[in-house]
């Protein structure tokens, strides 16, 4: 046998496959046809075999011919001659039955009538073959194969005529009957005969001419109506019928033969088989002897290959172990299939063996003897609508099990929350074992938590178990776990009974203020989390509205965290109010300027009773806040705040007050004597706008060169420079004069072109807007009834338009009654609307005189 095979026996089925620790699944799975079948090979042996999706007719040696379930019982059984049955043929509806043997008798009959057709020739009859559908009388046709080809026909007279369809090429050996279409294999080839139209279609050629044909005989196989499958000794070719073009007929057949695929093989074929696009191939095997230098016998092997168009890829292979294979030669092997159900059946003369597709259970079955079980299991969950919910646990606990073996534990414990599911029970077992294997640790985070709970005593083993080995391990499950699945009062004295020993255990404080928390003693829990400054105090007062609790112990909660205590305190003030948070701190500035200045920013009015006692905070632990404090704060008295500055020398924050106060001209002198910063003294004296302190600046400045310099830079938009530069003695060196110079001039030009600039813009609105109003005026005033007389309030018209009268419109649309209009306002003989003139001279100037 070749290396890469190796026998395997499983009950009742018998066969070699791939090697055993191959990761390659076999396709099929086999099983050998027992019950009659095996009495009837104990004294007789198989010949032929024909399945039908019904039932199975076996012919034998002795020439009798048995009918079979599936199961292989014997149904009916038929003396037909006392040699070799060669050929069994059934048509599609299983009634008919055709039948031919050795000694040259063919016999067709109904199953369940007996007439039919019974002759005897003169030669062997090797085959026999039905019309499909035999069973309707149009169709009462069969062919047979000797020397010839015969077709028998019934005619209108109820006798059958026989017509020879093809002879002189031998022995016919197979005949294979599909829908219009026969095909038979002879010494030469194969051909195909459409019954349609009466003609002979195709001549397909034996490759191999030295194999002698009746013991290395031709496999035929139809796929479909029009897909023929040749096997004959290595060689196969799939041979497609297709219609013919017709413009290419002439006196060509209306139909011709394409063969599509074609390929040798390391064996010699004794049966075909269609699966899908595949093909199930038996062959017969010879094999050389390791010792002698001839060849033996070996087993049948049943691959599945995929074909190609230049070639095949074998997708499986089992050599099949038969009894008796020692013996037999390859036209001793058949392989016939059941379409309707992928059933093979490898007929030899002392065994049959039934092969099929393996199924889903098959599949599971291989991956747990593989070892393979997460992939078991997950095939069982994907069939689990066929497949018992017990049997997939089934599964699941062997791979439980293996993983156990094996010491992955934590793999093991995960999978229990895919198998065991809402199994309480089970979930229980499971416990006590990983507890006997010290492996309690490995299940605790996946024990069930939701609605489906295990009993209390089985947490609080766990806990227990944590509580003695794992402090870090007991702590993540209190607070993972809810504090229902357990006695919290039992675990908080265990946890008491531990802080006995290791009091100052942060772990076991932590741990045992979140169980104070699950038992609703906050207090207890707040003092703990303060004692530790632990993170999750801000959090459980907000969440518990522990605000009363913590009055007293503001000055802690602000020594843990500044900031979160501030912003906590500041977002309760309705809770804890603002004289309260002082009064607490009030021995803790530190503290206390944290607070008020955060209480500032937040709002400039709300603690403006404490802004006199910022002010020495400020200077004291904030003096960079100390500026803006004054500057936003509208309540902080201003005496104060200077003298404080003035005692700590705070000369930006002294300027500052002074000039808010009034006494621009010491701030300027604070800053040009003791800042000495001729920028911000420039500064100042802009935000000012004064004349004096401009003139003090240059007063000042006017024997410092570096302030003369920085005035000549900065004053040419507020002060002329001239003014300065005047007052220069002469002889007197001032830095980067030059520049300063040239920047008054750069300067000077900049104001002349912006003035130009503004001049003509100035004059062209003022045109625009002249132009504007003159169009304006020049338009018509509509008068009619609707208007009225500003002065009497008469309609501005008169009833009778026949009688001439006088009316003034002005242009701002005020129109008079000429007798009622008051004294004319009139500038150099312009009148005036006296309504408009009251408020402003504008649009009313001008007037329209209406006359008739």
């Amino acid at each position: 046998l070749s290396n890469s095979i190796k026998q395997v026996k499983v009950p009742s089925v018998y066969f070699l496959n791939q090697e055993e620790d191959s990761e390659e699944e076999p396709k099929l799975k086999y099983e050998r046809l027992s019950n009659g079948v095996t009495e009837i090979l104990q004294k007789d042996a198989a010949s032929c075999m024909t399945v039908h999706d019904k039932f199975l007719a076996l012919g034998t040696h002795f020439g009798k011919v048995f009918l079979l379930d599936i199961q292989g019982n014997v149904t009916q059984k038929f003396e037909i001659s006392s040699v070799k049955i060669n050929q069994i043929s059934l048509d599609e509806s299983g009634e008919h039955v055709g039948i031919c043997s050795e000694d040259g008798k063919v016999q067709v009959f109904g199953l369940y009538t007996r007439e039919g057709f019974h002759d005897n020739f003169d030669c062997p009859i090797k085959v026999v073959a039905l019309h499909p559908q035999f069973t309707r009388s149009n169709y009462k046709q069969f062919v047979t194969g000797g020397n010839k080809l015969l077709l028998y026909e019934k005619n209108w007279l109820n006798r059958w005529k026989m017509s020879v369809l093809h002879e002189g090429e031998g022995s016919i050996t197979n005949i294979k009957w599909r829908a219009n279409l026969i095909a038979w294999a002879n010494n030469v080839g194969v051909k195909i005969y459409d019954f349609s139209t009466k003609q002979r279609i195709t001549n397909v050629l034996r490759d191999n001419v030295t194999l002698r044909p009746d013991m290395y005989p031709c496999s035929l196989c139809w796929k479909d109506n029009t897909t023929l499958i040749v096997g004959w000794g290595t060689s196969i070719k799939i041979c497609v019928v297709k219609e013919r073009n017709p413009t290419e007929m002439r006196d060509l057949p209306s139909r011709y033969v394409e063969i599509v695929s074609a390929f040798d093989t390391e064996f010699f074929i004794s049966g075909l088989a269609p699966l899908a696009d595949q093909l199930v191939t038996l062959f017969f095997v010879k094999e050389n002897s390791e010792h002698m230098d001839e060849e033996f016998r070996a087993r049948p092997r049943l691959d599945i290959i995929q074909p190609l168009p230049e070639g095949c890829e074998e997708i499986s292979s089992d050599a099949l172990t038969v009894r008796n294979f020692q013996d037999n030669e390859c036209r001793d092997y058949r392989l016939e299939h059941s379409e309707g159900e992928s059933l093979f059946y490898i007929i030899s003369p002392k065994d049959i063996v039934v092969a099929k597709e393996r199924d889903q259970d098959d599949h599971i079955d291989w991956l747990l003897e593989k070892k393979k079980y997460e992939e078991a299991l997950m095939a069982a969950e994907i069939s689990f609508k066929n497949i018992k919910r017990h049997d997939v646990q089934k599964i699941g606990m062997s791979y439980i099990n293996h993983l156990v073996e094996k010491g992955d534990y934590d793999s093991a414990a995960r999978k229990c929350q895919k198998v065991l599911g809402k199994n309480m029970e089970l979930w229980e077992n499971e416990v006590y074992r990983f507890k006997t294997i010290g492996q309690l640790k490995a299940i605790s985070q996946y024990l069930p938590r939701g609605d489906l709970r295990l009993r209390p005593a089985i947490y609080e083993m766990i806990l227990h178990e944590f509580l003695r080995t794992d402090y870090e391990g007991f702590a993540t499950l209190i607070r993972e776990w809810p504090g229902e699945l357990y006695n919290n009062m039992a675990i908080v004295q265990a946890v008491t009974d531990h802080l006995k020993k290791d009091p100052t255990n942060s772990t076991l404080l932590t741990t045992l203020a979140e169980l104070y928390t699950y038992d609703q003693r906050y207090d207890r829990a707040l003092e703990i989390y303060l004692r530790l400054r632990h993170k999750d105090v801000y959090q459980l007062i907000h969440k518990h509205n522990l605000f009363s609790s913590i009055e007293d112990k503001i000055v802690l909660l602000m020594d843990f965290d500044k900031e979160k205590a501030v912003d906590m305190l500041l977002d309760n003030e309705d809770k804890i109010s603002t004289d309260r948070v002082v009064e607490e701190l009030a021995d803790r500035p530190e503290l206390l300027h944290v607070y008020l200045h955060k209480l500032f920013k937040r709002d400039h009015h709300k603690g403006q009773r404490y802004h006199e006692r910022q002010i020495g905070l400020y200077a004291e632990y904030d003096r960079p806040n100390l500026l803006p404090f004054l500057r936003d704060s509208t309540h902080c008295p201003l005496e104060k705040a200077l003298e404080i500055c003035q005692q700590r020398n705070f000369v930006e924050e002294t300027v500052f007050l002074l000039s808010r106060m009034g006494n621009c001209r010491r701030a300027l002198q604070m800053i040009m004597e003791e800042l000495e910063d001729v920028d911000k003294a420039i500064e100042f004296a802009k935000e000012q706008d004064d004349a004096e302190l401009w003139e003090d600046l240059i007063s000042y400045s006017i024997d410092k060169p570096p302030f003369i310099t920085g005035l000549l830079n900065n004053i040419g938009t507020h002060v002329d420079p001239i003014l300065l530069i005047h007052r220069i003695k002469e002889g007197m060196e001032i830095p980067n004069l030059r520049d300063s110079l040239v920047k008054i001039l750069q300067d000077y030009n900049l104001q002349i072109l912006l003035r130009e600039g503004c001049k003509k813009i100035l004059v062209a609105d003022s045109l625009s807007l002249l132009q504007k109003m003159h169009r304006t005026q020049m338009r018509g005033v509509r008068v009619d009834e609707e208007n009225i007389c500003e002065s009497c309030h008469a309609t501005i018209l008169p009833s009778d338009m026949t009688r001439p009268f006088n009316v003034v419109v002005f242009h701002c649309r005020h129109m008079f009654h000429k007798e009622c209009l008051p004294s004319p306002a009139t500038i150099h003989g312009v009148q005036f609307c006296n309504i408009c003139s009251a408020k402003r001279r504008g649009p009313g100037s001008g007037i329209l005189e209406m006359k008739k």
